[in-house]
């Protein structure tokens, strides 16, 4: 981030109503080093991907995980802008939210009927096979009860006419969301085979509930990619540097008279936030909120105080973090581990110049003549042209 060309918030929002001035911030976002390189990993592992793959972003709830969904849209939409001029019934990516069921098993038939109301399909309520009566066509009403394959095959048929470049799943835990009837399998399943029949990648955004469905199968595991969109954590001094920047870009962009010093209390603010630019956000919007209702001149201690999350949920969130990491993050034992398995020694050592040392296989290198008692390291005579004296 460029403090120098950071002006803030266009001062004239001081004459708006709060309205504006409030919509002005809840819009606004930064582009942070967390989500720079998160949405510069998935836009290769989008590009790179083999057609029916699936590629998992997973980090904890309120990293910011909506926002890089929805600059992934546009920027696809952006690259495509061309193709679309030429092919105006083509789309750019599809983009939608798994909702969670009310009770039990996740609801796949809307599911499918989210992504054809993104497709702008016609119709939805009819997608049912024409049946033959009397030798005419039966046309049947919205059925309501319509099983959710029929609902499937539209959204095949649909996807394979539309030729969108990806399937964004927000909130993709929920997948995962059913009763004791239904094995978990079963959602893995469903979820790779519309990856295969429709040939384009899908990306799952959720938290770290979604490494459920991660490592179900060995098939599933060859064909996937694994994006972490982590927290910032306050032992790497780059990372806090980096947190201090977003505190500076939101006290620079609150539309009030006096600019509040948020970087002089990050830690606080780090606290309350457990490192992750979503929840500190929202944060910033509801003690916006407030400050706006107690006359929009500064925001206080007491603003931030009265709209910051307490301890027990902070606390919560950081254990979720924190598992998640540890599931994603390979450790030197889980790595020994994988190589006791495959029959390799435990440790590796990095190859040398000449490559000839030993990585783990067989293969060990020359090793130098062992010398009997007593024999002259050859290295102690002086050698070349140099004067003996």
């Amino acid at each position: 981030m460029n403090k120098d060309k950071d002006h803030g918030f266009p001062r004239a929002l001081l004459k708006q109503p709060e309205s504006a001035r409030y919509g002005y911030f809840r819009s606004y976002t930064v582009a942070h080093p967390k989500l720079r390189q998160a949405n510069e990993s998935l836009s290769d592992a989008i590009r790179e991907a083999i057609p029916d793959s699936l590629i998992f972003v997973s980090g904890p709830a309120g990293t910011g995980k909506t926002t890089l969904r929805r600059r992934t849209e546009q920027r696809i939409a952006t690259e495509m802008l061309k193709e679309l001029n030429d092919d105006p019934g083509r789309f750019p990516v599809v983009g939608i939210d798994a909702i969670p069921p009310d009770s039990g098993n996740f609801s796949w038939k809307e599911f499918y009927k989210s992504i054809l109301k993104k497709l702008d399909e016609p119709c939805i309520d009819y997608k049912i096979k024409p049946s033959t009566q009397r030798g005419r066509i039966n046309s049947h009403n919205p059925n309501p009860h319509t099983p959710a394959m029929e609902f499937r095959e539209a959204v095949e048929q649909a996807i394979k006419h539309r030729r969108p470049a990806a399937l964004l799943v927000d909130e993709a835990q929920h997948l995962a969301k059913m009763s004791s009837g239904r094995k978990l399998q079963d959602q893995l399943d469903s979820i790779k085979s519309l990856a295969s029949t429709t040939e384009i990648p899908i990306v799952l955004f959720g938290t770290y509930e979604l490494l459920s469905l991660r490592n179900l199968s060995a098939q599933l595991s060859r064909r996937s990619v694994d994006i972490h969109f982590r927290r910032y954590r306050a032992q790497h001094n780059d990372e806090v540097k980096a947190f201090k920047n977003v505190l500076w870009s939101f006290q620079n962009h609150l539309p009030l008279h006096e600019q509040p010093d948020l970087v002089g209390n990050w830690d606080y603010l780090y606290e309350r936030s457990v490192g992750c630019v979503g929840v500190l956000k929202d944060w910033m919007t509801r003690a916006l909120a407030k400050a706006l209702k107690d006359g929009g001149k500064v925001l206080s201690q007491k603003h931030l105080e009265r709209s910051a999350l307490s301890v027990s949920q902070c606390e919560k969130m950081l254990d979720e973090a924190i598992d998640g990491e540890n599931l994603l993050d390979d450790s030197q034992e889980d790595r020994a581990k994988l190589r006791r398995l495959m029959g390799l020694e435990a440790e590796l050592t990095i190859p040398s110049e000449d490559k000839n040392v030993r990585s783990g296989g067989d293969v060990k290198p020359p090793g130098r003549r062992k010398r009997k008692p007593g024999e002259r390291n050859p290295k102690r005579d002086p050698i070349g042209n140099g004067d003996v004296a």
